[in-house]
Order: C-alpha cells, then sequence, then structure tokens
C-alpha cells in the first residue's frame, strides 16, 4: 500500500496475527467436543443435554457472518477485527466461569458473535493491507487454522479436561486474544471506505436464519441429535429462505450478501469449485477419529497423536506454496492438486486395523501438505480480481460459503456412515463403513474438477506472479 514500508517481518507479523485469531475461533468449534461429559458432570446434566452448547455456537457463527462486511465498511476493519477479539474474549471468559447450562450457552452466543466477525474481517484485514504480489504467501499463514484446528480440537480438549480443569479450555484463549488485541493495534491500519452501504434489515434476517437452518440441520443430522423428518424441515426451510434471498438480493442495490460477486469468473470458480473441494475436506476430521477410535479400536490419545499429522503436513509448506503456485499458476495447481488430495482421501478408505501406525501417519502428513496447498490456492484466488470496493462483501460470502461447505460436509459423512448401517442392519460402525464413506467423500471433492478447468489459463497472475502484465503496444 503506498505509504507504507512492507518489509518480510511485517507481513509476516500481519499474517500470523491473523492466523493466530482464527485459530482461536477454529479451534474452540471442536475443543468442546471433547470435554462435554466432564462438563456436563460438573454442571450436573447430561452430555447429550450439554450439545445445545455446541449447537448455538454454530448458530451464532451463521447469523452473524453476513453483516460482517458491513460492520466493516461502517467502523473500518482494525477497530472491527479488534472488538471482535474482546467479544471472543468475553465469550471464553463466561465460558470459563459458567455454574450452569444456561450460563454456557449464552457465553457461546457471545463467542459465536465475536467468531463470525473474526473470520471474514481478518481476512479483510489483509486484502486491505498485503498487497497483491505478496497475498499469496500471507494466506498460506491464514489458510493454516482451517486445517489445523478440527484436527487439534480434540486431543488438546482431551489432555486439558484430563491433567487441568475443563475451564482451561476456554480461559487459553485470554493471553492470546490480548496479544492479538495489542499486535493489531501496534501493526495494522484501520483502513476504510469512504462510502457506507445501507443495513440490508431483510437480507440479514433470511441470510441468518438460512444459514443457521441449514447449518444447525447438517450439524444435526451429523450427529444424528433430531428425528430425521425434522432435519429435513430445517434444511428445506433453510433453502427455502436462502432461495428468497436470491430474489430479494437482485431487487436491491446494496444487498448484505452480493451475489454480483459471483459475476467475477475467478471468484466464482474459487467459490463454487471450493465448495464441493471443501465438503470433502469437512468430513475428513470428522470421519478420521472415529475410524481409529470406532473402526480401529484406538484409544483418544493415540487417535490424536496420529491425526495431529495432519496439521503437520499443513505447516510445512509455508515456504513453497507461493513458488509452486508461481511457476504452475492457480489453474494447474487447483486441478492437479485436487486430483492429488482426492486420490490421498480415497487411500485413507484402504487403512485397515491391522495397518502400521507409521504408514497413517506419513499418508495423513503428506495429505496435509497438499491439503493445505489447495486451501492457499482456493483463499487466495477468490480475492484476486475483486475490486478493492467489494472485499469486504467479498469476505462475508466466502465466510458463508466455508461454513455451509464443512456443515454439509460432516453431515454427509455421517449420512453416508449411517446408509451403511442401515444396508448391513448393524448399530456400530466398522472398518469397512469408514471406507467407504472416505471413498466416496473423496469423489465428490473431484467434482470441483470441471469449474477449475473453465478457468483462464492465466487466472489470477497478478497474485501468482506468473506472468507480468502484457505493456500496450504503442
Amino acid at each position: 500500500m503506498p505509504g507504507l514500508a512492507w518489509s518480510g517481518g511485517r507481513r509476516l507479523v500481519i499474517s500470523l496475527i491473523v492466523a493466530c485469531a482464527l485459530f482461536m475461533q477454529a479451534l474452540d468449534s471442536t475443543i468442546i467436543a471433547t470435554a462435554l461429559p466432564t462438563i456436563a458432570h460438573s454442571m450436573g446434566e447430561t452430555a447429550l443435554r450439554l450439545n445445545v452448547a455446541i449447537t448455538c455456537y454454530l448458530l451464532s457463527l451463521a447469523v452473524f457472518i453476513p453483516i460482517s462486511g458491513w460492520t466493516a465498511d461502517r467502523f473500518g476493519p482494525r477497530r472491527v477485527f479488534s472488538g471482535a477479539i474482546v467479544v471472543f474474549i468475553l465469550g471464553s471468559i463466561g465460558c470459563g466461569l459458567s455454574q450452569a447450562l444456561w450460563m454456557l450457552v449464552l457465553a457461546r452466543i457471545v463467542q459465536g458473535m465475536g467468531g463470525a466477525m473474526m473470520v471474514p474481517v481478518g481476512r479483510l484485514v489483509l486484502l486491505r493491507t498485503v498487497p497483491k504480489s505478496e497475498l499469496v504467501q500471507a494466506m498460506s499463514w491464514v489458510s493454516v487454522p482451517a486445517l489445523t484446528g478440527p484436527v487439534l480440537g480434540p486431543p488438546l480438549g482431551g489432555f486439558i479436561v484430563t491433567y487441568f480443569s475443563w475451564r482451561w479450555i476456554f480461559f487459553i484463549n485470554i493471553p492470546i486474544g490480548l496479544l492479538g488485541i495489542l499486535l493489531v493495534t501496534l501493526f495494522v491500519e484501520n483502513l476504510r471506505e469512504g462510502t457506507v452501504r445501507p443495513f440490508d434489515l431483510r437480507g440479514f434476517l433470511l441470510t441468518g436464519i438460512g444459514l443457521a437452518s441449514l447449518a444447525f440441520g447438517f450439524e444435526a443430522g451429523g450427529r444424528g441429535a433430531l428425528p430425521w423428518p425434522m432435519t429435513a424441515g430445517l434444511l428445506g426451510a433453510g433453502g427455502l429462505c436462502l432461495a428468497l434471498y436470491v430474489g430479494h438480493a437482485r431487487r436491491i442495490d446494496h444487498p448484505i450478501i452480493d451475489l454480483a460477486l459471483m459475476r467475477i469468473p475467478t471468484y466464482a470458480m474459487a467459490t463454487t469449485g471450493g465448495f464441493l473441494f471443501r465438503m470433502g475436506l469437512g468430513a475428513l476430521p470428522f470421519l478420521m477419529p472415529l475410524m481409529l477410535q470406532v473402526g480401529f479400536g484406538l484409544s483418544p490419545l493415540n487417535s490424536g497423536l496420529i491425526t495431529f499429522a495432519s496439521a503437520l503436513g499443513a505447516m510445512s509448506n509455508k515456504t513453497v506454496v507461493a513458488p509452486i503456485i508461481r511457476a504452475l499458476g492457480f489453474r494447474n495447481v487447483l486441478i492437479g492438486n485436487t486430483i492429488v488430495s482426492s486420490a490421498f482421501l480415497f487411500g485413507y478408505s484402504f487403512f485397515r486395523p491391522t495397518t502400521p501406525h507409521a504408514v497413517i501417519f506419513i499418508a495423513l502428513l503428506a495429505g496435509g501438505f497438499f491439503r493445505s496447498l489447495q486451501m492457499t490456492s482456493l483463499n487466495t484466488l477468490s480475492y484476486a480480481d475483486v475490486p478493492p470496493a467489494m472485499l469486504s462483501r467479498a469476505t462475508s460470502l466466502t465466510s458463508m460459503a466455508q461454513q455451509l461447505s464443512q456443515s454439509v460436509g460432516v453431515g454427509t459423512g455421517a449420512l453416508l456412515l449411517y446408509l451403511m448401517l442401515a444396508i448391513h442392519g448393524r448399530t456400530i460402525s466398522s472398518a469397512a463403513d469408514f471406507s467407504f464413506a472416505l471413498a466416496a467423500v473423496s469423489a465428490i471433492s473431484l467434482l470441483s474438477v470441471p469449474f477449475f478447468l473453465r478457468m483462464a489459463h492465466d487466472a489470477g497472475a497478478e497474485v501468482s506472479g506468473r506472468a507480468a502484465p502484457r505493456a500496450s503496444a504503442d
């Protein structure tokens, strides 16, 4: 940006600030699951009833993500990002101090409000401060939380509950968040748009209800928490609200989620193709721990130590992702890497209880490397050609699509397991059931390839650095 000295250290600091905040949100979405029985016991509740704490958090995320872009335009991304961290910390403190279920639920709703702002506005901070030529490297760090949070959450939650109090699951967010606020204040400018769009209240209600119904429907279906007719009703209501929103967005000048973004080819391809790919990615953190524990009989700790390989793989490619994209271009990377990543997902279906743990660890490690490369490519390409005035709207729509794709992925994985149980008349999933589910979600991820094939060969060239803009001939 003009007037700023963009040293490598400063870019890295800003990327890590955003990545740490997003990691808090991604980790918090999953870490509580392992601790539910312990929390329930301390509150005199059943673990099943305490699942409402997870559900309310997801619903809060779904409702408030759509307004993140408008809020950032109105108050400035740095102020909103810092405020979101504060809200998240306050929610974490409330969770840690909760003595009853209703207190925990209210605190989780507050946490969700903060998390809903941290994800899209954190990306907006990067997009408005990091030059496009440096965006790939910056996004490579921001992609890590989405991959490592779901993997680290269960084993970390189990460790804290075993050796400390369950309340520390939430209290650990306090020092991380306070450090983030300090660093944001020191390193990030509060760049904001000159004009602010009017608030689209009707659009907010339609998208909030629609996305919350879909996310809750897929999440509840994944856990078998509701009867299937009720789950289908939620999914139908969510789909109807979003369909009504599409019509509403076409009739007004400033919709809260701007579907005009889908007219930008690179954004449309990355969003639609990325949705299908992320379905498989979202199913993996759900299916793999269950496969190792239920199918193979491993303890939660041993399962967590093995699945941690995916997180290591995701963090191992930070120095090579930019050169790979620069050498091959976004189109070639997305096409080839989708095939490679899907092949790894399919390969996991061949795991058996007798498979050496070292082999599983190495396969998950290598797969994490390629899935991280794919996430970085998708996240960067999404914003390659988005005009500066539309960046806040792009981050809202992208976060909404990603949140929904992860919920759909978990729901799809669970549905496949239920189908196998129904077919074979069993009540407990076998290793073969997980193999079928992993093979199926790998095929779903492959469905994104046709979208990437339609991309121009020089798509995102300004961001990737693969081709310099052509000078006009005089």
